[in-house]
């Protein structure tokens, strides 16, 4: 039987070599590939600076510390993404609240943040970090939301983790144009890999600074900052309260040899959306829509079944298509539904546009080394159960 994933890496030769590369150096763990790549990341999306971390989530987690997020303090993101958009407000003591979804990008409303804002100023419980997800490779509507920051105070951190290689107005989604710090991943399903790893991006020397810091047990050798004089060229000074964050040069590596080949992912990723497009456009579905701003990574695909004029429900489908060997998948279910928020004070009926998007979404294969037999396969299975 046939196994297609939703989504996969794709390791060449010279991933491989690049990798053995630095294993037969003498630096596998803190060493010069990690500059390396921070710089070629930074350099690609027109961006100051670049901080590699452990993990999208570690890259989340520090930004918001370095913007002083806190206790009393409140983070609002989207309820469609995965909980570590949310779960990074609660790693710093604050609390956390949703902004609806628009109705066909799927990403955060500006509209409905900009009334949300507005109501909210009254009772003073404004927010002091906004985290705008990029959902599946398209880009949110940046210029309003920094519009909104500049009017209502808050900092932006893009969580660009499904992101990067789109653009945004002409711009590339990390150049932070419109926003203080963006997040990327690094995870195998993303559009590059370094196996586990994530970055942030700024253009914000103070930022930068410090998250340099945070990344290593807040820990510095720069005298300049340091509370005493250094006792010798081997001395150094824990000044925040920092955590082990850091990527590996091993990591590094691999992430540097994809990214020369980032352009030509996304290039057949975007080939890849337009034959889904082409094939499924006179099916009883909603397929994903591109805002005329924003050139789409294509991280996922997902379509929205159109439940009232099908016989089957959407767990049906799911379930005919798995046993076909496609690995179909659900991206997300609504955060705010997750037991630990519904502990919180969430419920069901929060938040309704992500919640209708969660009861119809499925999220079909997509990544670069996906064969046109292989998308024909899930595209003809797909026909079927639907008919």
């Amino acid at each position: 039987m046939k196994h297609i994933p939703y989504g996969r890496q794709d390791i060449t030769d010279a991933d491989v070599a690049a990798v053995a590369e630095v294993l037969r150096s003498d630096w596998i763990t803190q060493g010069p590939a990690i500059e390396r790549f921070e710089r070629a990341v930074a350099k690609y999306c027109g961006a100051r600076y670049a901080v590699a971390v452990s993990s999208g989530t570690a890259a989340l987690h520090i930004a918001c510390l370095a913007a002083g997020l806190g206790a009393g303090d409140y983070l609002w993101t989207s309820p469609n993404t995965f909980v570590a958009s949310a779960n990074c407000a609660i790693y710093c003591g604050a609390q956390v609240d949703f902004v609806d979804i628009d109705p066909r990008t799927y990403n955060m409303s500006p509209e409905k943040l900009a009334e949300k804002l507005s109501r909210t100023g009254a009772n003073d419980r404004l927010p002091k970090v906004v985290v705008p997800v990029h959902f599946s490779g398209q880009s949110c509507t940046m210029q309003r939301i920094h519009e909104l920051a500049v009017e209502y105070g808050f900092i932006v951190i893009e969580d660009a983790s499904h992101a990067i290689g789109g653009s945004y107005k002409q711009l590339k989604v990390g150049s932070c144009s419109f926003s203080d710090m963006t997040v990327f991943s690094f995870h195998p399903v993303k559009i590059i890999t370094t196996g586990e790893g994530g970055m942030v991006l700024t253009n914000r020397e103070d930022l930068y600074e410090i998250l340099v810091r945070l990344r290593s047990h807040g820990i510095t050798r720069d005298p300049r900052v340091m509370l005493d004089e250094p006792d010798g060229p081997w001395y150094y000074q824990q000044i925040d309260l920092g955590y082990n964050y850091r990527m590996a040069d091993l990591q590094a590596a691999l992430g540097l040899s994809q990214l020369g080949r980032i352009d030509a992912f996304v290039a057949r990723r975007r080939e890849l959306a337009a034959r889904y497009h082409q094939a499924l456009h006179d099916l009883p579905l909603t397929l994903p829509w591109q805002h005329p701003d924003s050139y789409s990574a294509y991280h996922l695909y997902v379509i929205r079944l159109h439940l009232q004029r099908l016989e089957k429900t959407r767990l049906e489908v799911f379930e005919v298509l798995r046993q076909a060997g496609i690995g179909v998948n659900v991206h997300y279910i609504p955060v705010h539904t997750q037991p630990y928020y519904r502990r919180l004070g969430f419920k069901h009926g929060d938040f309704p546009e992500a919640e209708r998007y969660y009861e119809e979404a499925i999220t079909l294969p997509l990544y670069y080394a996906l064969s046109e037999e292989d998308q024909d396969y899930v595209i003809d299975n797909l026909k079927k159960v639907l008919q």
